[in-house]
This record gives C-alpha cells, sequence and structure tokens, in this order.
C-alpha cells in the first residue's frame, strides 16, 4: 500500500492578521518532512470562497511550491476543478504540465466537479451541467498535454481552434489521472473512463471491498479510456493522527476531523452561509457537546469510526489501515491538517507513523504493483482497442491547418477568416 498526506489548507477563525501565512508555511513544511520520510504523496484540493473550511484555491501555485521544495514524493492535485467557468481547459492543461516538469515528473492529476452552492453559483456554474462540462473537459485536457498540435475542439461548453498547447508534461502521455468520487455510481464511471478513483473512507471495510472488487472488475471488461493512459488504482482519505498513547491521540486530533466534517457539512448540507460573517469554528464550539453525544449514537457509529479510525495509538492505527490494505486499496491518504491541529503534532505523528506502521505496508509494494500490472496488461490492452478515438499522438504535417497571419495595428487580414473560426464558420462573413 501507498500512503499520502492531504492539504485542505483549513484556517478556522478566529483569524489573526498573519494567520493565511503561517498556515501555508505549516503546510509546506509538513510536505517537506513527509517527502523526508518517505511518504508517497502530497495531495492539495481546489475549493473557492470557503471560508475556513478551505483556503485551497489555487492549488496550482501552492502545488508548485510544495514541488520545488521536494524530491521524491508525488505532487497531486486532489482535485483540480473541470468546470470551464472555473479556467478554460487550455489553461488547466497549461498549468499541470508546467507543474509536472517543475516536480520532474511527479504531478498526479486528479479532477472533479464541485459540489457546493456556494462554489458553483459564485462562478455561475450551472448544477445540472457540471457532470457534461467535467466529461468533456478532461478528456480535452488530456489530448491537450499529449497531442502535437492539438487538432482543436468544437464542443458544448468550450471550442477552440487547432493550437499546439505547450508545454508539454513530463510524464507521456501525460499525468495520471483521477476523479473524485463520493458515491458508487461514480467509482463505476472512474472505472469505465479508466481514472484512478479517489474517495473518503466512509465506507466500513466490507462494504468498501464490494466497491472495489466492483471498480476492478468494470475496469477490466468495460473500461473505454477517456485519455492516453489509464490510471487503474483505488485511493481513500482518512482521519488520522498517532501517539503511542491512544488517549493523547485523540486529544489531540479528534476536534480537527471532528471540525472537518462539520465543515464538510455546513457547505454541503445544512449551512446558511453569510460571506465575511459566518463564524463556523464559533458555531462548532457551541455544538460540540451535542456532537459529541451524537458520536455515541449506534446508528453513526459506523460511519464515525471509519472516518477516523487512524486516530489513535500506534496498534490501534495500524490495524485500522490493515483491514484496508488486505482488501485492495492502493492508496490511503491521511488527513491531519484539520481544525486546530497544532503543526508539532501533526510533524510528530507523521514522525512515528514513519517510523512504526509504515514500513511494513511498504515492504511488499514493489512486488505488489509488478504483480498488478502483469494481471491488467492484458485488460489494458482490450480497453484501447475498444477506444474509438485512434488518432495520433503527432499529427502528420499535411493535416496541420496554417493560419493567416493578423495585423492588430491595420486590422484583421481581411481575405481570410478570422482565427478562431474553426468553430465559427460565418467569421469571414462578419469581417
Amino acid at each position: 500500500m501507498k500512503f499520502g498526506i492531504f492539504a485542505e489548507l483549513e484556517h478556522p477563525r478566529p483569524w489573526t492578521e498573519n494567520g493565511e501565512k503561517e498556515l501555508f508555511d505549516n503546510t509546506l513544511e509538513q510536505i517537506e518532512l513527509a517527502d523526508r520520510l518517505g511518504i508517497d504523496y502530497a495531495w492539495s484540493v481546489e475549493h473557492h470562497f470557503m471560508e475556513e473550511y478551505s483556503h485551497s484555491t489555487a492549488p496550482e501555485v501552492f502545488l508548485a511550491a510544495a514541488a520545488a521544495r521536494t524530491k521524491n514524493i508525488r505532487i497531486g492535485h486532489g482535485v483540480r476543478l473541470l468546470p470551464t467557468e472555473y479556467a478554460h481547459p487550455a489553461r488547466i492543461a497549461e498549468a499541470t504540465a508546467t507543474l509536472d516538469i517543475i516536480s520532474g515528473g511527479r504531478v498526479e492529476f486528479g479532477t472533479g466537479e464541485s459540489g457546493s452552492r456556494i462554489e458553483l453559483e459564485g462562478y455561475g456554474i450551472d448544477p445540472d451541467s457540471k457532470r457534461a462540462q467535467w466529461t468533456e473537459s478532461i478528456e480535452q485536457i488530456a489530448d491537450m498535454m499529449a497531442m502535437d498540435p492539438y487538432p482543436g475542439f468544437n464542443g458544448k461548453f468550450f471550442s477552440m481552434p487547432a493550437r499546439n498547447v505547450l508545454p508539454k508534461s513530463l510524464q507521456k502521455p501525460h499525468p495520471p489521472m483521477w476523479v473524485a468520487c463520493s458515491n458508487k455510481k461514480t467509482i463505476h464511471l472512474a472505472a469505465r473512463l479508466g481514472l484512478g478513483a479517489a474517495s473518503f473512507t466512509f465506507l466500513d471495510p466490507a462494504d468498501a471491498k464490494q466497491w472495489i472488487d466492483e471498480y476492478y472488475e468494470i475496469f477490466r471488461t468495460e473500461c473505454v479510456p477517456i485519455g492516453h493512459s489509464v490510471n487503474p488504482n483505488i485511493l481513500l482519505v482518512t482521519g488520522f493522527g498517532v501517539h503511542q498513547q491512544q488517549q493523547v491521540a485523540m486529544d489531540r486530533f479528534l476536534d480537527g476531523i471532528r471540525f472537518f466534517q462539520y465543515a464538510l457539512n455546513h457547505y454541503y448540507r445544512t449551512g446558511d452561509h453569510q460571506p465575511g460573517r459566518t463564524d463556523l469554528w464559533g458555531s462548532y464550539m457551541a455544538e460540540r457537546e451535542e456532537l459529541l453525544k451524537a458520536d455515541l449514537d449506534p446508528l453513526l457509529m459506523r460511519n464515525v469510526a471509519n472516518s477516523r479510525g487512524a486516530i489513535g495509538s500506534v496498534e490501534t492505527v495500524r490495524e485500522h489501515i490493515r483491514k484496508f490494505h488486505d482488501i485492495g486499496v492502493d492508496q490511503l491518504v491521511l488527513l491531519q491538517q484539520a481544525g486546530k491541529n497544532k503543526h508539532e503534532h501533526v510533524c510528530e505523528s507523521l514522525e512515528l507513523f514513519a517510523k512504526e506502521i509504515m514500513p511494513e505496508f511498504h515492504e511488499e509494494e514493489e512486488e505488489r504493483q509488478k504483480k498488478k500490472a502483469s494481471d491488467l496488461a492484458p485488460f489494458i490492452a482490450k480497453a484501447f482497442e475498444r477506444k474509438a478515438d485512434k488518432r495520433p499522438l503527432r499529427m502528420p504535417d499535411e493535416d496541420v491547418p496554417i493560419f493567416p497571419a493578423v495585423d492588430y495595428v491595420r486590422g484583421f487580414n481581411r481575405t481570410q477568416p478570422y482565427l478562431g473560426s474553426v468553430h465559427d464558420p460565418k467569421a469571414a462573413e462578419r469581417l
């Protein structure tokens, strides 16, 4: 099994003048430490307007800083939002490839749609079209990173003419691609498209095993890759914190994951929000005693245990991780940067984990990866046989269109259509 850490960049109130800088500095230090300890992945999200819950609004910038400070750890978008109002697909392709070069080929390209009203409405995104926008964007971004030149596209949500989108990623044909999964339907979609599936540990191991088995069965029998390579992997994120003493770990880290879940619920389900004024930490503390009672509700205990089971003593955490290892989880991502968890406690926990727990799960990972690659190889070959679009990644010279020069001082060249006419055939008539 591989391991990652997860940076939501949570920043609960009350805020201080330099609080965000301290938050960013500490989180980058944690990623540097994880790299030195041999942890495999560092993931950071993209969210917008979600005060206190996530101040990670420009992950391409944050992850570039992380890449520059590290040598081996893989740098993960977990996830980049793809509806076109957030960013044009070409800009995302350019930024992702640039990050891949800066990191020395360590990028993991996680993607998603976004699911909160505060984000979607802030950018004027129709929630009914966000899945279609994601599907259109991820396919074209893969083409932009892999194809020379990108042949252009006439789509429902964006169109552009043929262009060579630069730079090209160091990993060929493009970095491994993932999609955020919150339910079984999306996990099945990930398998059909040849994408890694990234989810939270809200299932118990028995239910999770069923989802994993279904993912790999669909991948073997139905996969039609949406990109130019496949990434058959299951990733789960779990609340985490370890100490030699069980109670110390719980005292240090349980409130952090509780606040994470409280803020998540606020933005995605129940909360009325007044931008710049709502105090999530204050409301969490006011409701904390009731939340603690809810933790003991037998109907909620299973989900609570699954999402927080990696908080405790070395033996408790080892046993919890072993359950997910044994059912075939490929990567477990450890969520510690949450609530008001202290930086020094996060670092101590990572060091203890790397010394006492991680080695036994890393021990057989290379052999497992070789066996998995061998077992899946024939199914991957068949998946690409099912892919209808078999254009070469390098377009033949004679098929590359020639665009006329434009003199922006004297006006457009009126004898030729405008450069964007690949998707607007009447442009020349208007000129």
